[in-house]
């Protein structure tokens, strides 16, 4: 391995001289210089990098970023006396793009000129003269901030020093580890690494190791090398944990009297049943003149989480909860998520609430915003308030309980279950009118035995229940936003916003959904979003069902929080936040916080200091989404693995100029066909069809084509998972 680097070190060496050349010249746009004087003002004294220096030049000249103004005399072209700044992404084949803001095509960057950049890294990029009709390519300058420094690898231990070989099938170098930073490390292990330089002498970055995870392919170390590559902590700090155990968490006198007193009002939560935060509540009265008082109550998390202490900066760092297969990353230390403002049963909280009069047609007649105190009478799991709403019975059965055993609800509960579910289905009803689009994409679960193997997989959809509360939710969410986005003169607040879909995509998951009979009318938002809903709504159970849900998610903008408010599209809100979760989400917090300022009269925060919190949080939430995504691949791959089938059948679910992504249709695990195991021809990638051509049969695979497949090999560490292709309908 040592001796492969070595050879790569005169390549190395001039891309650096080219570099220094470059920004030499750059630095002095109006003037020009010798080779002797670029080499005297670079202090090349070595013959051999002199001669590389003038190669450089000459290369810069033949690619028009340096012009020879007369014999002998070079100088910087202008146009290349700046350099652009992007996020790169580096692709699993060592190539490159770099998006950069304002530009509608991203720049390609070549494997070797990466210049010691990483994954997500932000960089100054050079841009190469373009040719008419070709794409724009580039090379990284420089590395101006790390998007992480940490990653997991494997050691692997030589004689006198060793080398990490890192998880992350994106990052492409070897890390060169001294044998006195391997902190007790062995040979094989899977370990955390902090990068700690990259020297112009060197072909490899050096680091450093912080934390030996363990064995690879162990549980624990596989789920603990997830969380570490993408910084989060599997627990919490000392400091933390002992400032948590020392908040008072007693409901006194003093507080109830400065908040509304509610702990009469018939309550209830309706969670999943292995549920063990419960940060929102529904109060019911049903009112003499016919309407109804709803009540939507959220654990008071700021009451407890105050600012500028360790626990405030632990639950800022992390943002967010993360929900892994076999465990939950909580936001909050477990006396407060579980216990001091989770909303059990029977136990007086603190709240803040958003109470509504709503008449049986499901308008709002009025509403009240503030804090309150509960005491929520009962607790439901979805699977039981779905029995109540179709059988109208408060007779619950045993299998579905969340008790030993079968027990019978109170009359009033079930009254109200089924009063909310007639509102919420009036309140989407009218969201869907108004614009909304419907995605209700299957989960894919797993039953874990004790050793946390998989036995079973099962799907996980939204019902009735479901929605009763997402409805209610949405309106709370929608409610608190209007009622600070509206008031004038404005004032600083956190929205989740939504952005416009991309049209582009739109128009390309059109054509796929042509080949099987659907369509899209794109001649403006409501007309989009209803044949949007409508073909959602006809896939449904078809083999396109996945493929089409997954396409038209990806046609969607990214929802974010930002002080900005631009609406949220997928919802069609005109001002939306997020109030409901403070539990798991401390945009929530925010909400909150800002709320209490403004209803007690506050001037509007500084927007720089909450739009730069909100840019964090809705970073971190990227950072879950791509660490629960992984898990769930690793344990998909896992349970493939323990099946005794040697066939399955699959659909297409993607195409890439490396292969085909297939997904099990009884199991929706996914894995690749690479383009070279593709039997009988060979096979060329068209992109505009989301396919796959036999260069000589003309053999087609597309998207959404069912497949026979078989396993060929599967990595845990690296997520990934082979196929071998049997059998294909015939096209």
């Amino acid at each position: 391995m040592g001796k492969k680097k070595k050879n790569k070190k005169n390549s190395s060496q001039k891309n650096g001289i080219t570099k220094l050349v470059m920004q030499f010249l750059d630095d002095a746009p109006n003037k020009s210089f010798t080779y002797r004087q670029i080499a005297h003002k670079l202090n090349l004294q070595d013959e051999i990098l002199k001669r590389q220096m003038v190669a450089a030049v000459q290369f810069l000249v033949k690619k028009n970023a340096v012009k020879q103004v007369r014999k002998g005399q070079y100088q910087a072209v202008p146009s290349f006396q700046k350099y652009e700044k992007g996020v790169i992404d580096i692709t699993s084949r060592g190539n490159a793009y770099v998006s950069i803001e304002g530009r509608d095509e991203d720049v390609f960057i070549s494997g070797r000129n990466t210049n010691k950049a990483f994954n997500k890294d932000i960089v100054n990029v050079y841009i190469f003269p373009q040719r008419k009709g070709s794409k724009v390519e580039g090379e990284v300058v420089s590395v101006v901030e790390r998007f992480k420094t940490r990653f997991v690898g494997r050691v692997d231990l030589q004689d006198k020093f060793a080398f990490v070989v890192p998880s992350d099938p994106k990052l492409h170098k070897d890390f060169y580890v001294p044998l006195s930073d391997l902190n007790k490390a062995n040979d094989g292990d899977k370990v955390l690494i902090e990068f700690t330089h990259w020297s112009d002498k060197t072909d490899s970055p050096s680091a450093k190791v912080i934390e030996v995870l363990g064995k690879p392919g162990e549980h624990q170390t596989e789920i603990h090398s997830i969380l570490a590559s993408y910084g989060l902590p599997h627990e919490f700090p000392k400091e933390v944990l002992e400032y948590a155990d020392q908040i008072d968490t007693s409901i006194t006198a003093d507080e109830i009297a400065k908040r509304r007193d509610m702990r009469s009002d018939l309550t209830f939560t309706i969670d999943p049943k292995d549920a063990k935060d419960f940060d929102d509540a529904l109060s019911f009265t049903a009112l003499e003149n016919g309407d109804y008082e709803i009540g939507i109550h959220i654990a008071d998390v700021s009451h407890y989480l105050k600012f500028d202490t360790v626990l405030n900066d632990e639950a800022f760092s992390r943002a967010t909860s993360v929900y892994l297969v076999d465990r939950v990353v909580p936001m909050l230390p477990e006396i407060l998520s579980n216990q001091a403002c989770s909303l059990r049963p029977n136990e007086e909280k603190y709240t803040f609430s958003i109470v509504f009069i709503i008449d049986k047609n499901a308008q709002i007649k009025n509403q009240w915003i503030g804090r309150t105190v509960i005491d929520s009478n009962e607790r439901f799991s979805y699977e039981e308030a779905q029995h109540i709403i179709e059988t109208k019975s408060n007779e619950i059965p045993e299998h579905i309980s969340i008790r030993s055993s079968s027990y019978s609800v109170d009359d009033t509960f079930v009254d109200a279950i089924i009063t909310l579910d007639k509102l919420a289905k009036k309140l989407r009803k009218k969201r869907m009118s108004s614009g909304a689009i419907s995605f209700d994409k299957i989960e894919v679960k797993f039953n874990l035995n004790q050793e946390n193997q998989p036995t079973s997989v099962f799907f996980k959809e939204s019902k009735d229940a479901n929605k009763l509360i997402e409805e209610f939710m949405l309106l709370a969410n929608k409610k608190v936003a209007e009622f600070i986005g509206k008031q004038d003169p404005p004032k600083t607040f956190v929205y989740r916003v939504h952005d416009e879909p991309n049209i582009d995509k739109l128009t390309a998951l059109n054509q796929v959904v042509a080949r099987y009979g659907h369509s899209l009318n794109l001649k403006d938002h409501l007309s989009l979003s209803k044949s949007l809903n409508q073909l959602l709504k006809d896939v449904v159970g078809k083999k396109e069902q996945n493929l089409v849900d997954t396409l038209a998610i990806r046609s969607m903008s990214k929802a974010e929080y930002s002080t900005e408010n631009i609406g949220h599209y997928g919802l069609a809100f005109e001002y939306y936040t997020h109030f409901t979760s403070p539990i798991r989400r401390y945009p929530d917090v925010m909400v909150h916080r800002l709320l209490e300022f403004y209803l007690n009269g506050a001037k509007s925060r500084k927007q720089k200091v909450i739009e730069e919190a909100c840019k964090h949080c809705s970073k971190m939430e990227a950072v879950a989404t791509s660490a629960e995504r992984e898990s769930i691949k690793y344990m998909q791959i896992k349970y493939m693995e323990s099946l005794d089938q040697d066939e399955f059948l699959g659909v297409i679910s993607g195409v890439t100029e490396w292969g085909m992504y297939v997904e099990i249709i009884e199991n929706k695990c996914e894995g690749m066909v690479r383009i070279k195991d593709i039997p009988g021809d060979l096979y060329t990638f068209d992109p505009l069809h989301y396919s796959m051509i036999g260069v000589n049969t003309k053999k087609t695979y597309q998207l959404g084509d069912e497949v026979t497949v078989s396993i060929k090999q599967t990595n845990l560490e690296k997520r990934q998972m082979d196929f071998n292709l049997i059998q294909a309908s015939d096209r």
